[in-house]
């Protein structure tokens, strides 16, 4: 039997960043957008995007993203 993930990877737009948390979206809208701790994700190759909004594939803990929204 195969331990089961916990992580999630999800293609979320870059709005914002801090020293500790990344402002994402699922659909690049900054007026839904919410925090992550940078301590929780791991952030992939980040692209260009509409009106210069970035986006990656983020692979998070399932339970911060069904918290978030994103799920």
């Amino acid at each position: 039997m195969s331990a089961r993930s916990d992580l999630v990877d999800l293609e979320l737009y870059i709005h914002g960043e801090s020293d500790k948390g990344l402002k994402v979206s699922l659909h690049d809208d900054v007026a839904n957008a919410v925090w992550l701790p940078k301590s929780k994700v791991q952030v992939g190759e980040t692209r260009g995007g509409l009106k210069s909004v970035k986006f990656a594939e983020v692979s998070l803990p399932e339970w911060l993203a069904i918290d978030k929204g994103l799920v």
